[in-house]
């Protein structure tokens, strides 16, 4: 696991900074193969127009392709490295499989080079083998699991998170997500053994302004400090406190708003709800 790096205050940014040892990263240039390049939008659509907001600038970097789905069944793969990827939280891991083929996929704590990781109903029950999750016993640990059977996973994808399999009824399995939801599952789809790696990633600060624009995290302007036309909090004599509950520069409800669609198709699956109801 990797430990975080602290600096000496030589200076107001470095006082505060800390960094990933990436200890466990084995080689510093990815697989050009599995590589490839992507657009930068700034946050903005199709017309031109900015409509997610703080997103913009950043260190060029090109995107690994990741294999979500891993659905060659039957057939080892031997860990040849431990990357970092600029795109994720987590670290990925390089798989050679002995057809000859090679693939990235999201590393799971305590994979290691030289490793063999193998999917399917036939692999052993340890990190980074992936199994239909009604092969997987209850009180597994997962990540990377499927929402729909070959979709290719889609949740527990993040650095150190982990879900548990909690019950499996009829068809469907019962999973505890990092949130606390609990989520029926179809039994049919695939999860990963294990945790994701890079469990030190949420103790990480960024120390100085800088280093959020070298990851394309544009500043935030507060709302009480703009001029009426560009925010509902802005205007006033003088600093004023706003004088309505913290909104969006839309008007939407800040904090303590539920932003979720009501009646949508996957309520029916939510067996426990992440909210606690008072």
């Amino acid at each position: 696991m990797a430990e975080i790096k602290k600096f000496k205050p030589t200076s107001p940014g470095r006082r505060f900074m800390s960094i990933s040892s990436f200890d466990e990263i084995t080689t510093e240039r990815p697989e050009k193969s599995l590589t490839k390049g992507i657009n930068r939008k700034g946050g903005r659509n199709n017309q031109g127009r900015l409509t997610v907001r703080h997103q913009g600038g950043g260190n060029k970097r090109k995107y690994r392709i990741i294999d979500f789905k891993r659905n060659k069944d039957g057939i080892p793969a031997k860990v040849a490295s431990i990357e970092y990827d600029p795109n994720r939280s987590a670290r990925i891991a390089l798989l050679k499989y002995y057809d000859g083929e090679k693939r990235y996929i999201l590393c799971p704590e305590k994979l290691n080079v030289g490793d063999i990781v193998i999917s399917g109903k036939e692999s052993d029950i340890k990190a980074g083998n992936t199994r239909p999750l009604k092969d997987i016993p209850v009180g597994t640990l997962v990540h990377n699991i499927e929402l729909n059977p070959g979709q290719g996973g889609k949740l527990v994808r993040s650095a150190g998170t982990t879900a548990q399999l909690m019950a499996k009824e009829g068809k469907y399995a019962h999973i505890k997500l990092p949130s606390g939801e609990v989520r029926l599952i179809n039994l049919e789809c695939m999860a990963t053994i294990g945790q994701v790696s890079n469990l030190t990633h949420e103790n990480l600060s960024y120390g100085k302004a800088g280093k959020k624009r070298w990851l394309g995290i544009r500043p935030t302007v507060r709302g009480v400090a703009m001029n009426p036309i560009d925010h509902p909090l802005g205007g006033g004599e003088g600093k004023s406190a706003g004088g309505r509950h913290p909104v969006s520069p839309n008007g939407i409800p800040a904090k303590g708003y539920r932003t979720r669609k009501k009646n949508k198709i996957s309520d029916k699956y939510i067996v426990k709800n992440r909210i606690k109801k008072i």
